[in-house]
C-alpha cells in the first residue's frame, strides 16, 4: 500500500488537487485495528452476501440481498438497534455501503463518515470545508453514492471533483477537478468501480456554454483522468446532425447524473442520460433527436469508447428523464438490460448489442404512444409543448418514477418500482438563446393528482419481468420516496413521505410490518450482516426535488414533514431470535403448531354474530373497500381477502392473529387509529364474506379468547 506522502508528492507533480486543498478529516478509532480487508474487482463483481459495496448492492444494480435472517414470518419483530444523525445541511439521498461491519456513509455537502456496522459508532469522518454561499447544490449539495475500492473510498463532489480517501481512516488521498463550476457544473452521484478503473458521470449541464456533459474514467490510484466521453453529439461528430444547425454551445442537457452498472462478463459499463435542455423543443429550437440525451451507453470501462447507444425518447420534449438506474438481468437465456423513466414505461433492450426487445407501458402516461415491436416513439400532436399554450400532461415534470430506485427479486421474477401519481397543467415559456442562459426553461405549473390515483399519490408497483404483467400494487397517501429494497427472506422495504417505512410481503403485497420514523423516508435502504446477524438501514432526511417537495406541498397540504432530520435508521431482529433463517423459521412453524394445538375452536364454530358482521361491513366499505375491494376481492392496492387467497395467507393461524395485523396495518394512512371494535367488527365481516357460520354470541376481543379461534379451510380440520 502506497503511504500517503509518497501520494501527495506524486500528485502535486502531475498538478491535481492535493490533500492540502480545505478539509478536515476527523479519525476516531483506526479500522485497521478491525482488520480491514482490500476489496478487489473479483469481490465487487460477486460479493458475499452480508456486505453491500455497490449502491445498489451489487454491479447489476439489482437493489436485492440474498440475506434471509428476516423472513415473512419474523419481520414483524423488527426493532430499532441504532440510529444516527447525518450532516443536515443539504438534500438527503444517500446510499451506504457495507464492508467488513463497516458502513460508509455519503452525506449531504461531500461528508463522508464511517460508522460501525453493529452500533452506528463514529469510526471517522471526512468533512471538506462548504464552497459557494453554503445554502447551494454547490455549497452542501447533493451526494448519492460512493465507491470502494483497494482500501480507498471514492467520491465525486460539488466542487466538480472526484475524490479518494483512506478507508481505515477518512484522510483524503487525492482529489481530481474534471470541470468548472463556475459553468455550473457539479457532481451529484459518484463513482463506481469497472475493471479496475473510476467511471463517473458529471452534472450541471443545462446552461449554455462552449462544452457539453461528460463521462470520465480515472484511475483509482493517482487520480488521473483516463478517457471523456461526451454525452452530446457535437457539430461533425457521429449524430451531431441531430441537433440541426444549432452550435455546441447551445447544446447542453445529456446530464449523466445517475450512477451505472456493470457487467463483468461483457466489459461493459451501461450509463444513462437525461433530456435535452431547455426541456421543450420549440423552447431550444431543435426538431431531431438531440444525440444522445435519453439514451443508454454502452462504454468500454478502459478507453470509454461508445460500443453501444439507445436513445429512448429522441427529441423529447417534456422533461422526461429516462437517466434513472440500469438493471442488468438474464430472462430466458438471454442478457437483458432494464429501464424506466419517467413516463412509467419498461424498456427492455438487449445488453451485448443494445438491440430493442419490448417496451411495456404501465398505462399512466398520456404523452406518447410505442411500438412494442420497433420502440418507436410517437408523440401525440396535442401535447407537444409550443411556447404560451396550456397543456395537461401526464406525469409532471415530477415523472411517475424517480431516482428512488426500483429492485428486482430473483426469487419472483419481479421488479419492484416506487412510483408517485401526478400531472400538471403546464404552460412552457420561451428562454434567451446567450451564453450563461438556457436550463430547463420556464414552466407554469399546476400539479394535480393522476385521475387513476385514488386519491394517493405513492404507489409501490410490481411487475413480472418475463411477462410484462403486473402482479401487484400498493398506493399511499403520500408519494413512495425511498428506494425499493428486495431480499432473500421474501420481504421488499420501502418507505414513504409521510415517515413511514413498510415492510410488504415479495408475492402478496401484503404490508407485514411498518414503523414511523423522525422525518420523510427518503434514500437507498440497505441490508448487511455485521457480527453474524441481519440488518436493515433506512435513510431519513429532507430535500428529494419536486417529488417530495412541491407536489406533496400542493396536493396533501395536511401531510407535513420536519424541515431537518437527516439521518440513518437500523433495524434488526431480537437479539435473542436465533441468527440463522431456517432456525428462524423452524421457531415461527414451531409456535404456530403449538398454538394450533392450543386452541379450542375454529372459525367454523359461529364464532360471531349476524349484527357484528353488518356493522363490520358498514366499518369496512367506509374505511377499507378503495383498498381491498367491495366485497374483498382485491383493489389497486392490495391482494384479495378472499376464498383461495385469504386461505392462503391466514389459514392455520389464529384469529388473534389476524386481528394484531388488521389493528396495527390499517388504514394504511393512519394504523391503529380506528376503536378496537370497529377492527373487531371488520373482522367479522372478512369472516362472513369467506363463508364461516354466524353464531348467537359475538366474537370477543380479547387476545386469549381470539388466540384460542383457528382459522382453517374446512370444518374438522
Amino acid at each position: 500500500m502506497k503511504s500517503f506522502t509518497r501520494l501527495v508528492c506524486s500528485l502535486a507533480a502531475m498538478s491535481f488537487l492535493s490533500a492540502s486543498l480545505s478539509a478536515q478529516e476527523t479519525a476516531f478509532v483506526p479500522v485497521t485495528e478491525t482488520g480491514f480487508v482490500p476489496v478487489t474487482q473479483e469481490m465487487l463483481n460477486d460479493p458475499k452476501p452480508g456486505q453491500w459495496l455497490h449502491w445498489r448492492g451489487t454491479q447489476n444494480a439489482w437493489g436485492y440481498s440474498p440475506l434471509d435472517q428476516i423472513t415473512t414470518a419474523n419481520v414483524g419483530q423488527l426493532q430499532l438497534v441504532w440510529a444516527w444523525a447525518m450532516d443536515d445541511t443539504g438534500p438527503q439521498e444517500a446510499a451506504p455501503l457495507i464492508h467488513n461491519g463497516v458502513m460508509y456513509v455519503p452525506n449531504p455537502g461531500n461528508v463522508v463518515q464511517a460508522l460501525d456496522a453493529a452500533n452506528g459508532d463514529l469510526l471517522w469522518e471526512y468533512r471538506p470545508e462548504p464552497v459557494g454561499d453554503g445554502t447551494g447544490a454547490f455549497g452542501r449539495g447533493v451526494q448519492k453514492n460512493i465507491a470502494i475500492y483497494g482500501d480507498r473510498i471514492f467520491g465525486a463532489s460539488s466542487r466538480a471533483t472526484i475524490f479518494a480517501l483512506d478507508a481505515t481512516s477518512g484522510k483524503l488521498i487525492w482529489e481530481t477537478r474534471t470541470a468548472d463550476t463556475a459553468l455550473g457544473y457539479r457532481y451529484t452521484a459518484g463513482p463506481i468501480v469497472a475493471n479496475g478503473k473510476l467511471v463517473t458521470g458529471i452534472t450541471g449541464c443545462g446552461r449554455y456554454k462552449d462544452d457539453v456533459c461528460f463521462i470520465t474514467g480515472h484511475d483509482p490510484d493517482t487520480g488521473e483522468e483516463l478517457w471523456r466521453t461526451s454525452t452530446i453529439a457535437r457539430p461533425g461528430e457521429p449524430g451531431g446532425d441531430t441537433w440541426g444547425d444549432l452550435p455546441l454551445r447551445f447544446r447542453a442537457g445529456s446530464d449523466a447524473w445517475i450512477a451505472g452498472s456493470y457487467d463483468p462478463e461483457l466489459k461493459i459499463v451501461y450509463w444513462a442520460t437525461s433530456q435535452a435542455k431547455p426541456w421543450a423543443r420549440s423552447v431550444r429550437g431543435t426538431d431531431g433527436d438531440a444525440l444522445y440525451t435519453n439514451s443508454s451507453l454502452a462504454l468500454d470501462p478502459d478507453t470509454g469508447e461508445l460500443l453501444w447507444y439507445y436513445q429512448y425518447l429522441p427529441g423529447e420534449t417534456h422533461d422526461m428523464d429516462e437517466v434513472f438506474e440500469t438493471l442488468l438481468i438474464d430472462v430466458d437465456g438471454r442478457k437483458k438490460l432494464y429501464k424506466m423513466g419517467k413516463l412509467g414505461i419498461l424498456w427492455q433492450l438487449d445488453r451485448e448489442t443494445g438491440e430493442f426487445l419490448d417496451a411495456i407501458d404501465v398505462g399512466y402516461q398520456n404523452l406518447v404512444d410505442v411500438d412494442r415491436e420497433t420502440g418507436e416513439v410517437t408523440y401525440r400532436p396535442e401535447l407537444i409543448p409550443e411556447i404560451g399554450v396550456e397543456i395537461n400532461m401526464c406525469p409532471s415534470t415530477s415523472g411517475f418514477k424517480g431516482w428512488r430506485a426500483m429492485s428486482y427479486d430473483p426469487n419472483t421474477g419481479a421488479l419492484y418500482i416506487p412510483m408517485t401519481m401526478n400531472c400538471e397543467l403546464a404552460t412552457f415559456g420561451p428562454v434567451e438563446r446567450v451564453l450563461g442562459g438556457g436550463g430547463a426553461g420556464p414552466v407554469k405549473r399546476i400539479n394535480t393528482l393522476h385521475p387513476y390515483s385514488g386519491g394517493n399519490l405513492g404507489e409501490l408497483l410490481v411487475i413480472d419481468v418475463s411477462e410484462g404483467d403486473i402482479m401487484w400494487r400498493h398506493r399511499t397517501l403520500s408519494p413512495i420516496n425511498t428506494a425499493a429494497l428486495a431480499t432473500g427472506g421474501g420481504v421488499v422495504f420501502a418507505g414513504d413521505y409521510d415517515r413511514y417505512v413498510y415492510a410488504y410481503d415479495a408475492r402478496t403485497g401484503q404490508i407485514l410490518w411498518q414503523t414511523r420514523l423522525p422525518t420523510s423516508a427518503q434514500g437507498f435502504p440497505v441490508t448487511y450482516l455485521a457480527g453474524g446477524r441481519q440488518y436493515v438501514a433506512i435513510p431519513v432526511g429532507t430535500g428529494g426535488a419536486s417529488w417530495a417537495g412541491m407536489v406533496p406541498r400542493d396536493l396533501i397540504p395536511h401531510i407535513r414533514r420536519p424541515s431537518n432530520g437527516n439521518s440513518i435508521h437500523v433495524f434488526a431482529l431480537p437479539a435473542e431470535l436465533p441468527a440463522a433463517a431456517g432456525g428462524a423459521t423452524r421457531i415461527a412453524e414451531a409456535d404456530r403448531e403449538a398454538a394450533a394445538v392450543a386452541a379450542t375452536a375454529t372459525v367454523w364454530d359461529g364464532v360471531y354474530t349476524a349484527e357484528q358482521a353488518e356493522r363490520g361491513a358498514v366499518a369496512y366499505r367506509e374505511t377499507c373497500a378503495t383498498c381491498h375491494g367491495e366485497d374483498l376481492g382485491g383493489g389497486s392496492n392490495s391482494p384479495g381477502l378472499v376464498g383461495v387467497s385469504f386461505q392462503f395467507l391466514w389459514g392455520d393461524k389464529t384469529l388473534h392473529e389476524l386481528y394484531e395485523a388488521i389493528r396495527t396495518t390499517m388504514p394504511t394512512d393512519n394504523p391503529a387509529s380506528l376503536p378496537r371494535e370497529t377492527y373487531l367488527d371488520i373482522l367479522t365481516f372478512m369472516l362472513r364474506t369467506n363463508e364461516f357460520p354466524a353464531g348467537e354470541t359475538e366474537l370477543d376481543s380479547d387476545p386469549a379468547a381470539l388466540g384460542g379461534i383457528l382459522i382453517t379451510e374446512q370444518p374438522d380440520a
